[in-house]
């Protein structure tokens, strides 16, 4: 008996991550950014360029979302305090435009569509033989804007937001949350996201099988039940 004939029979249930699995999330925020940094003239008020603003947000960003995925700020503080920080590495210090470019930065990314290689192709395999669903910490409402500018909402039959569930991954809570509405149990579901510690190590806290998509090959494929570096390798391995 084949392992793929196991493992067809063995999951019932597929949840994926949103971000930096099927979304491209740094080539979307680029675009976004190159827009902003033009539209706001931020060369004007001292940003030598596009890359090196968007580097230092990056940083912030970074450092923040950790901060709000252990409960220590809150979103609205996030949105506008990473744009904050940035302008301020630039001598610039400026709320009302740290807010206004975070307002545009909110609303406008989630509208540039940018999907990693084969990631409709492998979901039109994968939807006549498995239940699909979302677990994601992004904003509720952009999440929703994202799946529905780039058709991905079709594929999913529930999408759990940390918001929702009240806690954030890797908290175990959030699975487990994801399980109530689905139906779905541990033994008969698996994982798919690219972060080790809040994809992969949260559902290995429940029991859930996983698999970690890699793209730039960085991590240690036996960190995950199963190692992916393209999306459609999901297609032989399910």
């Amino acid at each position: 008996m084949s392992e793929n004939f196991i493992l067809n029979h063995k999951y019932q249930h597929l949840f994926f991550d949103l971000d930096r699995t099927l979304w491209d999330f740094e080539k979307s925020a680029l675009e976004t950014f190159s827009d902003m940094f033009r539209l706001f003239d931020l060369k004007q008020v001292g940003i030598p360029s596009c890359q090196e603003f968007f580097t230092h947000y990056s940083h912030h960003n970074e450092q923040l979302w950790d901060m709000y995925r252990d409960g220590k700020i809150e979103k609205e503080l996030l949105r506008d305090l990473r744009f904050a920080l940035t302008l301020k590495d630039f001598g610039v210090e400026n709320q009302q435009l740290a807010t206004d470019i975070g307002t545009f930065y909110v609303e406008e990314s989630p509208r540039k569509v940018n999907l990693f290689p084969h990631c409709h192709e492998t979901l039109e395999y994968l939807r006549p033989k498995y239940n699909l669903h979302l677990i994601t910490n992004g904003f509720s409402e952009v999440q929703e804007i994202k799946l529905k500018s780039s058709k991905l909402d079709v594929f999913f039959e529930e999408v759990i937001t940390s918001e929702e569930a009240g806690v954030k991954k890797p908290n175990p809570q959030i699975f487990r949350y994801a399980f109530s509405r689905t139906g779905a149990q541990a033994g008969n579901s698996l994982m798919i996201g690219d972060d080790v510690m809040v994809d992969i190590v949260g559902a290995q806290q429940v029991g859930m099988d996983q698999v970690l998509f890699d793209p730039h090959h960085k991590h240690n494929p036996m960190l995950a039940s199963f190692h992916i570096n393209d999306l459609l390798e999901l297609t032989a391995l399910l």
